[in-house]
């Protein structure tokens, strides 16, 4: 099947990209609202830019009446807030943090998530997450159905035990992330295998 994509309306094209552009990391990103309330939301259409400078960018939809949404319009006023990924520990506790609450009502109480302060920013990380980006806008672009931020991560947090120091490499057997996968439905990612010489080598998951 070949579709010409200019043909379709915008919903039709997020339905094929959002199911078929997957699996996609998820950032669950932390800001704050201009009475200090802390807001927390999940956001897929993320992931990293490159390492000099050290990027990551997240796009955020604007709502259905043309608002922007309260993340997007915190990193704007702003400039700061915290990427966080979500593990298999807390993928039900993030995706709460997607439900719809009354003004000033935070995410993470809702979701029993708790804020801890940040080293470099403002907005606090979540206790609870393995990793922790802690960012400043470096760019925006704006287009007519979305807002896209890139950040430039001045701090990174992680779950101790995580990281190996020495050599700067991740504890990959420790770490289970979770991922969308289209619709309403995540994927984790404990199903993992190597190619080329990793597999020809036979080195664990640890060993990389």
């Amino acid at each position: 099947m070949d579709i010409d994509f200019q043909t379709l309306d915008p919903y039709a094209r997020y339905k094929l990209m959002a199911s078929l552009i997957v699996p996609r990391p998820i950032a669950l990103i932390t800001t704050l609202e201009p009475e200090g309330t802390v807001n927390a939301a999940p956001f897929s259409m993320f992931n990293m830019v490159g390492e000099d400078p050290p990027l990551v960018f997240v796009s955020i939809n604007r709502l259905h009446d043309g608002r922007i949404k309260d993340t997007a319009a915190n990193i704007l006023r702003t400039g700061e807030f915290v990427v966080h990924l979500t593990d298999e520990a807390m993928a039900e506790q993030m995706h709460a943090c997607g439900d719809s609450l009354p003004r000033g009502t935070s995410e993470l109480a809702h979701a029993g998530l708790h804020a801890i302060p940040s080293n470099s920013v403002a907005p606090p990380r979540i206790a609870e997450a393995p990793v922790a980006f802690e960012c400043v806008l470096h760019e925006t672009m704006e287009t007519e159905s979305r807002y896209v931020f890139f950040g430039r991560v001045k701090w990174l947090a992680v779950r101790d035990g995580l990281v190996d120091a020495q050599r700067w490499r991740v504890q990959l057997q420790d770490y289970q992330p979770v991922g969308r996968f289209g619709a309403s439905f995540y994927v984790g990612t404990r199903q993992r295998f190597a190619l080329g010489a990793a597999a020809s080598a036979g080195n664990g998951i640890d060993q990389l």
